[in-house]
């Protein structure tokens, strides 16, 4: 039974400050902590090549919706969304894309979304045949219904769906409020591998997607003091259409900057309070960030396991896949890394043990690695020795939060390889066997040689997650989203959830 929101509050007030005194953090661990959530984001991220071998799956998969719907009224175009998107995306994610049939006016039906997606299925059991790509299984009895295919040259996992129009929206407005201030992009990142690694981001296990993942550390933010973000609703005062928002982002332009606390601070902080709320979730607390505040809630006249309020559809609770079962898992991890954590600062532990308790395999070092190179940055590469940081839409995003423009490229850190598998141009064919007239570099094999790609010798190890570029230009031909506020075409979309590897219950509007 939920509780009036007067007495949750109170609760949730005293609960919060018990958290933070039962724990002392030990300034002088701070920086050592910090540095090393800077080397595990650092390592963590996507190569260039992972940015490449998306873009390539998205073109090829507008080949493929050519070929499939040449012959009718209209064909849609395919374009990603998600994680790759918002640049939250490993190189482990699912890439997930959204069929689109643009000139369409009248909302798609349920019925034709399977239809397509069936139709869809036929094609890509014939490449399974031919050994291009493995996997192909159609959902469709999840919310929004997809097909799942991957791509055997490049082990990306492609999450379809057909006009994602949800999922394609809250992929543009998490990208653009990442830019009032860089935390909020980086602890969502550090707290996604975090879940990965404790096997805590899968709704399909019934833990948490990466929606509700990114939405509590966006609330985090929110609720500290002075606050790092604004409530949504500041931001969505002229609506959700990206075109108003990214007008709306220049008033809040260093909203944060009262706020000195750092990424290991606020990381801390997340999981003593997501901690000292545990038994409150069954009263009906719920997480809004549209509000920027608790709340008293309950979905469907029920009490759910965990509640993180859709920010689009606040009918919806994001983590409804949580489970009595699957939340006791999830506050398991929390409690023990907050154990970690605290006995690394009692000097109980080393700063290496704690690492690999927290991170696991991303903990591995960089070699050599030093503050300057933590300090790089992190986006989607160009072809030769450099790196984009400012595109059409970060441009504008720049702009409007009043900060300087940036040069369009930088010499990163660490020289890449003179070559990539990836960036060979090859002829490939379907499977009646007609040229299809394109070059690839996805690596979908044939039996006998190269669809697209190079040979399994060249190809890369397995990487996913929403990423890619669309001929709707969202990191297209070059980097980062763009965004034409005279058209307002950002030509992004995205199915399932944040990152997610089962459409039946992740993400975007998902189970």
């Amino acid at each position: 039974m939920a509780l009036r929101f007067k007495v949750l509050s109170k609760k949730v007030e005293k609960f919060e400050r018990k958290g933070m005194q039962n724990y002392k953090v030990n300034a002088e661990k701070v920086p050592w902590l910090d540095t090393m959530l800077d080397e595990v984001f650092v390592v963590s991220r996507p190569k260039p090549s992972d940015y490449e071998a998306r873009r390539d799956l998205v073109r090829i998969f507008n080949d493929i919706a050519k070929e499939v719907f040449g012959k009718a009224d209209e064909v849609p175009v395919v374009v990603e969304f998600g994680s790759f998107v918002m640049d939250l995306f490993s190189p482990r994610s699912d890439l997930d894309l959204s069929f689109n049939f643009t000139s369409s006016k009248a909302q798609v039906t349920r019925e034709r979304k399977i239809q397509t997606l069936r139709k869809l299925a036929r094609k890509f059991y014939a490449l399974q045949s031919c050994g291009h790509v493995y996997g192909v299984h159609p959902v469709t009895t999840a919310k929004v219904p997809v097909l799942k295919v991957v791509d055997r040259g490049t082990g990306v996992e492609c999450d379809l769906s057909v006009e994602n129009q949800d999922g394609v929206l809250k992929s543009k407005l998490i990208y653009m409020i990442c830019s009032i201030d860089e935390r909020f992009r980086k602890l969502s990142f550090l707290m996604k591998v975090w879940a990965k690694t404790h096997k805590i981001n899968s709704s399909k296990d019934g833990t948490l997607n990466s929606l509700s993942i990114i939405l509590l550390v966006a609330f985090h933010l929110q609720t500290r003091n002075p606050p790092i973000l604004p409530p949504f609703h500041d931001l969505f005062k002229d609506g959700t259409d990206p075109a108003s928002v990214v007008k709306v982002l220049g008033n809040f332009a260093n909203f944060g900057r009262g706020n000195k606390e750092s990424v290991a601070e606020l990381f801390v902080s997340l999981l003593i309070k997501l901690s000292s709320v545990e038994r409150l979730w069954p009263k009906g607390l719920c997480a809004s960030v549209y509000e920027g505040s608790w709340k008293s809630k309950t979905f469907d006249s029920k009490v759910a396991t965990i509640s993180v309020e859709d920010f689009t559809d606040r009918s919806q609770n994001v983590a409804r896949a949580v489970g009595p079962a699957e939340s006791k898992a999830i506050y398991k991890c929390i409690q023990q890394s907050i154990q970690h954590i605290f006995a690394y600062m009692d000097g109980q532990i080393e700063g290496y043990r704690l690492r690999e308790l927290l991170f696991g395999q991303a903990a591995k070092p960089l070699v050599g690695a030093g503050i300057a190179n933590l300090k790089r940055t992190a986006v989607t590469p160009v072809m030769d020795n450099t790196i984009a940081v400012a595109t059409p839409i970060a441009r504008q995003v720049n702009m409007a939060v009043g900060r300087e423009d940036v040069p369009v490229s930088h010499k990163r850190d660490h020289a890449r390889p003179s070559s990539l598998p990836l960036t060979k141009k090859l002829r490939y064919t379907n499977v009646s066997g007609e040229d299809w007239g394109g070059t690839s570099s996805a690596n979908w094999l044939t039996p006998n040689g190269n669809w697209g790609g190079t040979s399994s010798a060249n190809s890369l190890t397995p990487t996913g997650d929403w990423g890619g570029t669309s001929a709707a230009n969202w990191l297209g031909s070059q980097q980062l989203p763009h965004f034409d506020l005279g058209k307002a075409q950002w030509g992004m979309e995205r199915v399932n959830n944040w990152g997610a590897t089962t459409p039946a219950t992740e993400g975007w509007g998902g189970k």
